[in-house]
């Protein structure tokens, strides 16, 4: 697990250079926030947490499948993360903070998302 990467991975790095070809400027891993969100947009009070299906239990995803061994390290320690995500994202709420979770599966059509990370930024609060 050592080789797990938090940041920079290819998932976050795809919604990055979306959000900036839609001329969206962002702070990166913003560590006073709940979560240390992955995209922070300050001025709109927006952020987007960029989430790999497995290691986040994306519900009903054939990518947050569980592992076939040591189920009782991994099955505490998954949904921990889920739980953990959840206190942060109304610790953010809050704030007054608008919170996207864009997931790891939802990368395959970029058109579709790159609409949908528009929509988000775009919303007034």
């Amino acid at each position: 697990m050592a080789r797990v990467r938090s940041k920079d991975t290819r998932p976050e790095m795809r919604v990055r250079k979306l959000a900036f070809a839609l001329g969206y400027r962002y702070r990166l891993h913003d560590r006073k926030l709940a979560g240390c969100p992955d995209l922070v947009f300050g001025p709109q009070r927006k952020v987007i947490f960029v989430h790999g299906c497995f290691w986040h239990r994306h519900a009903r995803c054939a990518l947050a499948r569980l592992p076939k061994s040591r189920l009782d390290f991994w099955v505490p320690k998954l949904e921990g993360n889920k739980l953990r995500d959840q206190r942060n994202k109304r610790a953010l709420a809050r704030r007054g903070w608008k919170v996207l979770t864009i997931w790891e599966c939802q990368l395959g059509d970029l058109s579709q998302l790159s609409a949908r990370i528009g929509r988000f930024l775009d919303a007034k609060r």
